[in-house]
């Protein structure tokens, strides 16, 4: 709607006869009736036709192929497909690793040799090895067990394998080995103690407190008891242990002979066997004291005392061939 805007005229203006006073009333505006204006282009009928009902709802043609599958399952599962490819990776490559295993090992060895080598000719190859506390251990069976050869070095040595490996040997009770940069190698060995010597098929070993053998025995270990017989080994720490309670018995004793691993004779350097029960041997250990504090029965011409029948001792003198009375 318009708004027609008047200028106030002042009365006394020169040129104008009639003032329109301010508070006059307003004219009337005449306007010009609004006509519709007909449309450039008559929109037609036929160019937005009605969609038949019939045809509702109208179907789409899906796109098919595998690619569009593979597009379709990378975008809903991409997180599961991503997990699946790495585990297929990882299985692969653990299959390859065991179909090729002997060829990937003979690589790295070939590898390793060509550094350990090459370290070697460096100055840091072992060229010292330092032992102490082997008494009964020889030092060819350490050196066997460190398994040091031409390539080996102090950086590539496995000082814990060798430590196990000294210490499977039958006299080791435990070792240490230190690497002593650039090229020594300190080994310090704690033997097992022998508690005895057992002869048996003609070979005499020093034993342990187990019974087992340690080492060959040696003209400096005749300090030791000798246990002579099958079984020996076995009862030889309780046997020894025992007679020792007995120190009048033990003069001049030489060994003890088990006797079908049932029972024991004391045989000494005169040739004298004694013969003890297998059962009740403390008490026949104690009457052969006696006898000896009393008597000196075992520093008597006998070569045979029998003390396997309790509270009964059977003696048999030293048989001796008579001299030619020619000679």
């Amino acid at each position: 709607m318009q708004q027609v805007r008047r200028a106030y005229v002042p009365d006394d203006a020169p040129g104008i006869e009639t003032a329109t006073r301010p508070h006059s009333p307003a004219p009337k505006v005449s306007r010009p009736s609004i006509k519709p204006v007909a449309p450039m282009v008559p929109l037609a009928r036929e160019r937005s036709p009605a969609v038949a009902r019939r045809n509702l709802p109208v179907s789409l043609k899906r796109r098919r192929g595998v690619l569009v599958g593979l597009g379709h399952l990378w975008v809903l599962h991409r997180t599961l497909v991503l997990r699946a490819a790495a585990l297929v990776i990882v299985a692969a490559g653990l299959l390859g690793a065991y179909v090729f295993r002997d060829e990937i090992g003979q690589g790295a060895m070939y590898g390793a040799d060509i550094v350990s080598g090459r370290a070697a000719q460096a100055g840091l190859g072992v060229a010292q090895i330092s032992m102490t506390g082997q008494a009964l251990t020889r030092e060819a069976d350490i050196i066997a067990a460190l398994d040091v050869d031409d390539f080996t070095t102090t950086f590539t040595f496995d000082a814990e394998a060798a430590r196990q490996r000294i210490e499977k040997i039958a006299s080791v009770e435990s070792a240490t080995i230190r690497k002593i940069y650039p090229d020594t190698l300190d080994v310090m060995v704690t033997e097992k103690t022998p508690v005895a010597r057992w002869r048996i098929d003609g070979e005499t070993y020093l034993i342990d407190a187990t019974g087992a053998p340690i080492a060959r025995a040696r003209f400096e270990n005749g300090d030791l008891p000798l246990v002579i017989g099958a079984g020996a080994g076995d009862d030889a720490l309780a046997m020894v242990n025992l007679i020792e309670r007995f120190p009048a018995v033990t003069g001049d004793l030489a060994a003890l002979v088990r006797i079908a691993d049932r029972r024991w004779d004391l045989v000494y350097f005169t040739g004298l066997r004694v013969q003890l029960p297998e059962s009740g041997v403390v008490p026949a250990l104690e009457r052969l004291g006696t006898y000896q504090a009393d008597y000196q029965l075992l520093d008597r011409d006998l070569d045979l005392i029998d003390m396997r029948v309790p509270e009964y001792v059977a003696v048999r003198p030293t048989q001796r061939e008579e001299e030619d009375p020619s000679s």
